[in-house]
């Protein structure tokens, strides 16, 4: 299976957010891991998911703090792959274009131009994927980096299912929510019987376990908008129930998120 290219987007702007969920929500090769228009957030964003390109806009009047900001404090972070950062910006000026490039920006593309839209970022990032990933990869291997631990990869996991989960309305409150977002992790790792390790990890029986989790998800479907259910959950629904089962809800974001993780 490819490794999807994963993408945090720090933008202000509610009408291009919507734009680049719309279209990337739907695709396999490039997933959206994260939107924040908090520098601080994002930079906890980055750290959380370790993303392999950033898309950050610079003049973040409706959120808090600034790109710039932003740049400085990724550089202070001192990662050891850092991300792609793709500048998208209304601001016209030479000067800050050379700031950004000297904090360490890879490409800037101004909104203002006539060809500019979410689209034709998304199209960028497909032409450049290999790319990223292969430069990421020999980086690593150049400078002899060890690969993240298995701990740490399950709390990197762990962060990208909830917010699935907070983007289709499973709320935090609901008890089978933690049991789903650990049955996505099993079955990530090829484990079997998720519910029953679930049960045991939690000193329940089989039974409720499942029933928690279907409440959870039956609660979502029956409360969340469904234009956002068509958006964020694409694959399979059973028919006669009108909802994702259990199994049906696991394996789609198990195989979502392999594509992120192998």
């Amino acid at each position: 299976m490819e490794k999807a290219l994963t993408v945090l987007m720090i933008e202000d702007d509610n009408d291009q957010c919507n734009e680049y969920k719309r279209i990337l929500d739907i695709s396999h090769d490039i997933h959206l891991v994260g939107v924040t228009n908090n520098e601080k957030e994002a930079l906890k964003g980055v750290m959380d998911y370790l993303p392999d390109v950033i898309i950050l806009d610079i003049e973040l009047h409706k959120g808090s703090g600034n790109g710039i900001a932003f740049l400085e404090g990724l550089n202070n972070m001192k990662m050891k792959v850092a991300p792609f950062i793709l500048v998208t910006t209304y601001n016209i000026s030479l000067f800050t274009h050379e700031i950004i490039r000297q904090l360490g920006a890879d490409f800037i593309m101004v909104k203002s131009q006539d060809d500019y839209s979410a689209e034709s970022v998304i199209i960028f990032l497909r032409s450049l994927k290999l790319t990223i990933q292969d430069m990421r990869k020999k980086f690593r291997s150049k400078n002899n980096l060890p690969l993240e631990s298995p701990a740490d990869i399950i709390k990197r996991q762990k962060s990208r299912i909830t917010v699935e989960m907070d983007r289709i309305g499973i709320s935090p409150k609901a008890t089978g929510r933690c049991y789903l977002i650990d049955a996505i992790v099993y079955k990530i790792e090829g484990k079997h019987e998720q519910a029953a390790a679930i049960a045991k990890k939690y000193q329940k029986s089989v039974a409720s376990v499942e029933r928690a989790m279907q409440n959870a998800i039956n609660k979502a479907w029956n409360t969340t908008p469904s234009e956002d259910l068509a958006i964020y959950y694409t694959s399979r629904i059973h028919p006669e129930k009108g909802v994702p089962t259990v199994t049906e809800f696991i394996c789609h974001y198990a195989n979502r998120l392999k594509t992120e993780y192998q």
